[in-house]
């Protein structure tokens, strides 16, 4: 890996620190070659800190560290992405992330179909709210209708109409969405449940 520590003046290149599990930006650092090269020695992230003006293993202090996943390099060889387990909170005001937000796995549109349906089912209104209607008929209702989705899905995919298959495929993942609720799990936990099994 070739850094360019050379490019600014004080030696030190940009480290932004990513969680290797949820994707989300957790922090930024800076490394100078001391920095980089006892990261990759001791597989603990660590900085050189500009106030301190020495080394800075994070969490040297709070046990809050770092550890290292994957570095990689961009284009112009000056700035490093930093792929780390956290163990613990990494903003030192106690937050998980220094843009005080919560590292949690998002899966784009899925994520906000589940925020949905817990908004729905929150608010009760089973005039207005299909999602709260089917909920207030309670959970053998809800697998009953996972369950003729996924027929329907299976009978579609047997078929050459792409149009339906896909459309019966996105019908049994809403409705799957609504038994994960029912059933007090969310997309996380079968994500976690997958990533046991990975070999």
């Amino acid at each position: 890996m070739n850094i360019d520590f050379n490019k600014n003046n004080d030696g030190l290149v940009p480290a932004i620190i990513q969680d290797a599990t949820t994707k989300n930006v957790l922090m930024l650092g800076y490394m100078n070659e001391e920095a980089f090269a006892k990261t990759q020695e001791t597989k603990l992230v660590t900085f050189f800190s500009r106030t301190k003006n020495r080394l800075w293993t994070k969490g040297e202090e709070s046990g809050n560290v770092l550890n290292l996943v994957d570095i990689k390099l961009d284009c112009d060889n000056d700035t490093l992405l930093i792929q780390v387990n956290p163990n613990g909170p990494t903003c030192h005001k106690g937050s998980d992330t220094c843009w005080n937000e919560e590292n949690n796995s998002n899966y784009g549109f899925f994520s906000t179909l589940e925020n949905v349906i817990t908004e729905r089912v929150s608010n009760k209104d089973t005039q207005k709210s299909y999602v709260a209607s089917l909920f207030a008929k309670g959970i053998n209702k809800v697998a009953q209708k996972v369950g003729e989705e996924a027929v329907e899905t299976v009978i579609e995919a047997m078929d050459n109409n792409d149009e339906l298959f896909l459309y019966e495929s996105a019908d049994l993942m809403f409705h799957y969405l609504m038994l994960l609720q029912a059933k007090g799990f969310t997309l996380k936990d079968i994500e976690a449940e997958l990533m046991k099994r990975q070999k």
